[in-house]
């Protein structure tokens, strides 16, 4: 295989013009594999492809979590920016760059192999690298309720940090009871007129000092041991019921969003016999985003970096990329 070309000028390509993206081969022989489309995934991409790296992206979607979010008021550049066209944006700068995609594939396997590591998709196909950039991201937890899925985006949201501001002014509900959810809550009370937090366990999983800075605020009405049986609303959200699993009696809540946070699910099943997880499923990775297997690097939220942002996923899918480049460099 063609060892990656030291690059000073780092080759930017021309400003307009067609997509330089291309296809994938089954069976290609590539110096890197970035595995998920995502901040993380893109970004590592666009330094791969700026660093003259024969690279394939393999992602069943580009944008990740991203797409979830509404509204965008903390990435920097942007004082405001929709998640759906802030992708669109990072499409388009990826479009400008030379490399292949395998887009609406997934990954199930990810093994070693004679000349570095194969990657096999659950659509049949098998790509083969000397280094891989595991950037897979996260699954948000759902609570699979009649009117979650139609209002994802419109009401129903999985990231108070990044919409919470959105909201001002409104009454909202925050489900779950562990550190995401009560940190929510404190996300929403400075904006919030009432948050509404539904707990399905009959007591808090979270820190103590959370719980106490909840309870002290009078802007908060807690259900300990509810379920939530629907949430509603039409264009938006306009409401959530509530059962209780003591009684079974049900209640219903007027509210304008709905903040889901019973946990964020790793997507690194297809590397849970490779490289070393956390007890989360969580990816392994040191602070230049090497995992436990040499030539197998990690970016983004489904590593174990703290703060799932969309800013620090992006920063870190370049470092994963700038130290793939190095390992390269250094085994050829």
């Amino acid at each position: 295989m063609p060892m990656p070309s030291i690059d000073l000028n780092f080759g930017l390509p021309e400003e307009k013009g067609e997509s330089r993206i291309k296809p994938p081969v089954n069976g290609g022989q590539y110096d890197l594999i970035i595995i998920g489309g995502g901040p993380a995934g893109m970004t590592a991409a666009v330094y791969a492809a700026r660093k003259h790296i024969n690279t394939l992206m393999v992602t069943k979607d580009l944008g990740g979590q991203v797409l979830l979010t509404s509204d965008v008021e903390n990435y920097i550049g942007y004082s405001y920016i929709s998640g759906a066209e802030l992708i669109r944006k990072f499409e388009e700068q990826l479009s400008r760059f030379e490399l292949n995609q395998a887009l609406g594939e997934e990954v199930i396997h990810l093994v070693p192999d004679d000349e570095g590591f194969t990657v096999a998709t659950r659509q049949e196909t098998e790509y083969h690298a000397r280094t891989v950039v595991i950037a897979s991201g996260k699954r948000s937890r759902a609570l699979n309720v009649p009117g979650e899925k139609a209002l994802v985006g419109r009401g129903v949201s999985y990231c108070a940090t990044c919409d919470a501001p959105l909201f001002g002014g409104m009454d909202v509900a925050v489900v779950g009871g562990g550190n995401s959810a009560l940190e929510a809550v404190m996300d929403l009370l400075p904006i919030a007129t009432k948050v509404f937090v539904v707990n399905f366990a009959p007591s808090w999983q979270a820190d103590p000092v959370l719980i106490e800075k909840m309870e002290k605020s009078d802007k908060v009405v807690r259900y300990l041991g509810y379920e939530v049986v629907e949430i509603q609303g039409k264009d938006r959200v306009g409401g959530l019921v509530i059962r209780s699993r003591e009684t079974g009696e049900t209640e219903p809540l007027s509210v304008g969003g709905v903040f889901i946070e019973i946990g964020l699910i790793p997507n690194s099943e297809f590397a849970k016999e490779g490289v070393r997880l956390n007890r989360t499923g969580e990816v392994m990775v040191d602070c230049a985003c090497r995992t436990s297997v040499p030539g197998i690097f990690g970016a983004g939220d489904v590593t174990t970096v703290p703060e799932k942002q969309i800013i620090v996923a992006a920063g870190e899918g370049a470092k994963a990329a700038l130290s793939a480049y190095t390992y390269l460099v250094r085994t050829r």
